[in-house]
């Protein structure tokens, strides 16, 4: 069946105009002359090559609360600190918790856990209450 005179395709008509199209398809190059493959790959490799590069405590991320609450109660971190404090959200992330509370020795950290970021953190003196809300799992580092 085929329609000549008509504002609409046929079935036979549509397959050739785009499915038997003769591979005339030629690399589209940037101004680089890379092509879209060569920088997505590129990228790629490089993507990974910066994920296996970077250190355990630097994945962390602190929200500007944090960063203020350290500095409002003269909270200051050791290395250590921070590595138990990467491990105790990694921890967390492998049981699948979201929001975390996370201890290291006298402190205590709110950590978001699917973007590693530290949302609070206190000591000891500011828990006397013991309550923690709205997290959904809690470690021990």
């Amino acid at each position: 069946m085929n329609i000549q005179n008509s504002q609409f395709l046929s079935d036979l008509q549509i397959q050739k105009q785009y499915l038997n199209q003769n591979k005339q398809n030629q690399k589209t190059t940037t101004q680089s002359g890379l092509s879209f493959q060569d920088i997505l790959n590129q990228k790629t490799e490089q993507s990974q090559t910066t994920e296996n590069t970077q250190t355990t405590a630097s994945e962390l991320k602190f929200s500007k609360h944090a960063v203020n609450r350290l500095a409002d109660r003269n909270i200051e971190l050791t290395q250590d600190q921070l590595d138990r404090l990467k491990e105790g959200t990694d921890k967390a992330g492998d049981k699948g918790i979201n929001d975390s509370l996370v201890i290291v020795d006298k402190l205590a950290f709110i950590v978001n856990v699917p973007s590693s970021t530290v949302i609070t953190a206190m000591d000891q003196t500011e828990t006397n209450e013991n309550v923690f809300t709205n997290i959904d799992g809690a470690v021990i580092a």
